[in-house]
């Protein structure tokens, strides 16, 4: 088994978003009003921002999740873009820059990792999409930018050549494989950032016309599949001076879970875990550090 162990000071995991009703008990204590931010940036160094993707959060929201995370050194996050651009596949350069600018309390505050460009499956490898890609790339730049592609028509070497060439890093995935899907890769577009989403693999819903959000995402990997990332992930360190590795398995906690143990499996040491994950997942005791204090994150205020 291989036993080496990553370089802290690239690797970044976390979950996506940290905002859900159905993490209260397995993640979040049922009783007591708590700030669920700052609770997860206590067990992570990174969390991606979701809800930009819906819509562009105002200016008092983004300084409060900066000043909410005072205390948190080293966290960042990373940001899905507004999905004007990537499922409209409309916008300007203009509009580009005044999402960015949004964030600018977090920029400057040091907190931003990368922003994301998350492609639906059906944004398929023609001319009109690559020049897309070319717009998108100059309208972001220079902010570290990675390109989700979902459709496995854009793996083929001309895609890494056009990425490298706009200045976006490309994000390796996991997902369902099912028909023309991307498959799991471990590209490296971009010196700065490499990038890496997983959504679990339910084939049954994920393109289930009925399908909601959390059966599409309802997926608890087991850990051999987790080595997979893991090696790959070692692989990707070696290449880029940050990784960012993002769980999107979020139903019931399973996307903190499985962050945990990548985490353990990555830097070989055993973890804070809060208790409710704890006794949601069993497995983690394996890993899990002696049960901590967690009165204080509480709010009655």
């Amino acid at each position: 088994m291989n036993r080496e162990t990553a370089d802290p000071s690239k690797l970044f995991i976390g979950p996506a978003g940290w905002s859900y009703r159905d993490w209260v008990g397995p993640v979040y204590p049922p009783s007591g009003r708590i700030d669920r931010l700052p609770f997860v940036a206590r067990f992570f160094n990174c969390i991606e921002l979701n809800s930009s993707f819906y819509r562009i959060p105002g200016a008092a929201l983004v300084s409060s999740w900066r000043d909410r995370l005072s205390t948190s050194h080293g966290f960042r996050f990373t940001v899905k873009v507004w999905r004007r651009f990537t499922h409209d596949l409309a916008g300007s350069r203009d509009e580009a820059r005044a999402f960015i600018d949004v964030f600018e309390p977090l920029i400057t505050g040091d907190r931003i990792g990368a922003f994301l460009l998350q492609f639906p499956w059906s944004f398929r490898n023609t001319h009109d999409n690559r020049k897309h890609l070319e717009r998108l790339g100059r309208w972001f730049a220079p902010t570290p930018t990675a390109v989700e592609l979902r459709h496995g028509s854009w793996n083929v070497p001309a895609t890494w050549e056009l990425l490298g060439g706009a200045g976006l890093a490309f994000c390796n995935i996991d997902q369902p494989l099912i028909g023309d899907s991307m498959p799991p890769t471990e590209q490296v577009t971009s010196d700065s950032i490499g990038y890496i989403r997983l959504h679990g693999r339910n084939r049954r819903n994920w393109f289930r016309k009925d399908a909601g959000r959390d059966e599409r995402y309802d997926y608890y990997y087991r850990e051999e599949e987790l080595e997979e990332w893991k090696d790959r992930s070692m692989r990707l360190l070696g290449r880029v001076g940050r990784l960012f590795i993002i769980t999107n398995n979020h139903f019931r906690g399973q996307a903190v879970a499985n962050a945990l143990q990548l985490r353990h499996l990555l830097e070989r040491k055993h973890l804070q875990v809060p208790e409710t994950v704890r006794r949601a997942y069993p497995a983690l005791d394996a890993f899990a550090l002696p049960a901590m204090e967690q009165g204080e994150l509480l709010d009655d205020g």
